[in-house]
């Protein structure tokens, strides 16, 4: 889908190719969503330029993703998208500046290019050149992934008071372990993609401030937003670390718990040995031995069996063992 955006004194305004297909002239934005061949055609004809291919956005290299030809500026960049669901995942974008034009291809509709696309249609000050529309859109995906971070940090501290609880206070079980990290993992993949956006966003925005004439208005904010996502990608780190830590903390807690049970086995154990010891000696099939023809020899193995048993239970007591 090809939606072509012009610069309306009430702001944002949407506009059709027409038959036959054609860009107006005043059109400040095209925004190709999952474009056709035919209306990648267009563009590359009415535009002079080459569109990239959606296997051309996947590659990693910078040479690959930030360069000029022809006087345009092409800057692939990695955003998440569908951060409010359980499977979040990472879409390429490409944004290319060309003489008083911006053109973006994508093949996912995220959230920060709707609202952005919402505002703009309200606020003329949002779309009075392509660099303006860029660095709306920029910010945009920054603001919602200061919001992802927000998040998960929130949920990163509750995690860690369920984790490091004191006994009084209900100390988690195996189930909440699991559970536990399983929202450790999936706050981690957050964060994952998060900061891989944030650096990506990085490097475009430098790339943006060092290629495209800008007015000096105009490089203060691409500069306050290259600080913005500095700082997020700062934060997106020490979170990063934190989900490490609080993973391992549930996993030693895990290693505890199934050492206590073991220990438990083994002390029950160590103390079923000297009964089983005095039952297999009262077991031999010995003619001669004189207890058999006692009156209270069942009583006496039975006594000293819990004897037995009982002593070893006292001396783990004593010791702290239990």
């Amino acid at each position: 889908m090809l939606n072509i955006f012009l610069q309306q004194p009430q702001g944002l305004g949407r506009a059709t190719p027409g038959s036959p297909p054609k860009i107006p002239e005043e059109a400040i934005w095209l925004d190709l969503l999952e474009p056709t061949q035919d209306e990648e055609k267009l563009v590359e004809r009415e535009l002079g330029i080459e569109v990239p291919t959606r296997e051309e956005m996947k590659e990693i290299e910078t040479s690959n993703r930030l360069y000029e030809d022809n006087g345009a500026l092409y800057m692939t960049t990695t955003v998440a998208a569908q951060l409010d669901t359980d499977r979040p995942v990472a879409t390429a974008v490409t944004f290319i500046l060309t003489g008083s034009r911006l053109v973006t291809n994508r093949y996912l509709d995220t959230k920060p290019f709707q609202q952005f696309i919402a505002y703009a249609e309200k606020h003329p000050a949002a779309c009075t050149s392509p660099l303006a529309l860029l660095a709306g859109v920029v910010e945009a995906f920054t603001e919602r992934i200061a919001d992802v971070l927000e998040r998960v940090g929130s949920d990163l501290d509750n995690l860690s008071g369920n984790i490091f609880a004191q006994r009084g206070n209900g100390t988690p079980d195996s189930r909440d372990l699991r559970r536990m990290i399983e929202r450790i993992g999936f706050n981690g993949e957050l964060n994952s993609k998060s900061r891989e956006s944030l650096v990506s966003l990085g490097r475009m925005l430098m790339f943006v401030q060092q290629s495209a004439p800008m007015t000096g208005e105009q490089r203060d904010r691409f500069h306050s937003i290259s600080r913005d996502v500095t700082s997020l990608s700062d934060h997106a780190s020490f979170l990063g670390t934190k989900a490490s830590f609080l993973l391992e903390a549930t996993l030693g807690l895990i290693n505890i718990e199934q050492n206590n049970i073991i220990k438990i086995f083994s002390v029950v154990a160590v103390m079923l040995m000297p009964p089983t010891l005095v039952a297999s000696i009262y077991g031999m099939n010995f003619h001669f031995m004189p207890e058999l023809s006692w009156h209270l020899g069942y009583p006496w193995a039975i006594l000293l069996m819990a004897i037995s048993g009982l002593v070893p239970y006292l001396f783990f007591r004593r010791r702290g063992w239990l």
